[in-house]
């Protein structure tokens, strides 16, 4: 079959066959970030639709909705790509939210759930909470796990309820400066078990940015920014 001009058209059948890739000295596969990535893909399948259109067999024409499917296809799959991007992207921006704010908390005292806080010149402090008035027995311990002290104090219902420890035990030994760690449990008046919360207190000494999310030291203890209940000066 040839033209009005007299020069027969070419015919394309089938998917038209890709460039050759290029190769090394060494006869490896070279790729740039382009190619690699389905929006180059995506540009070189819409260059071969057409081109197939343009030049389709009329003995045996493309169909038309196979391809126009595979365009919707190829769409869908790119902007789902780009909202990956975009996704990541927010990550990014909000991990860098959170070191900022993480550096910004270094100096200032912090209060965290937990039960081990360090001895400082023979000073501990702890934060009890309690929903009723309550009876605690407390049981601190040493970091080799010894009991060091036992009491039992009437604590009124409330989120911050301050245990001041002096570092001294039962006995009126002066225990050193080191780690310790506060037990404990709560009865009402009627010797029901009420639910006690302990956290402690420190300053915050540095941040390790290179963790994801960032990490705060306080106390000897790391601990992450959704960790802290609050912050004083």
């Amino acid at each position: 079959m040839t033209t009005a001009s007299g020069v027969a058209p070419s015919v394309v059948s089938g998917t038209t066959p890709l460039p050759p890739a290029k190769t090394d000295s060494s006869g490896g596969t070279l790729s740039t970030t382009a190619d690699s990535t389905l929006a180059g893909n995506f540009q070189t399948f819409l260059t071969l639709l057409t081109t197939q259109l343009q030049n389709q067999n009329p003995l045996d024409p493309l169909d038309t909705n196979q391809f126009t499917q595979q365009l919707v296809q190829f769409a869908g799959v790119e902007q789902q790509l780009k909202t990956n991007d975009q996704l990541s992207s927010l990550v990014s921006l909000q991990q860098t939210a959170q070191a900022t704010q993480a550096l910004g908390f270094v100096g200032k005292t912090a209060v965290v759930d937990g039960a081990s806080t360090r001895l400082t010149n023979s000073a501990a402090t702890w934060t009890l909470g309690v929903e009723q008035n309550s009876n605690v027995a407390i049981t601190i311990a040493s970091s080799t796990g010894q009991n060091v002290f036992t009491g039992n104090y009437p604590v009124t219902a409330g989120a911050n309820q301050a245990f001041n420890w002096d570092g001294k035990g039962n006995d009126g030994t002066q225990w050193p400066d080191g780690k310790y760690t506060l037990t404990a449990t709560a009865v009402d008046a009627s010797g029901k078990p009420v639910a006690v919360s302990t956290q402690i207190q420190g300053v915050v000494n540095s941040v390790d940015l290179t963790q994801t999310p960032p990490l705060l030291s306080i106390n000897g203890q790391t601990y992450t920014v959704s960790q802290i209940k609050s912050i004083t000066n």
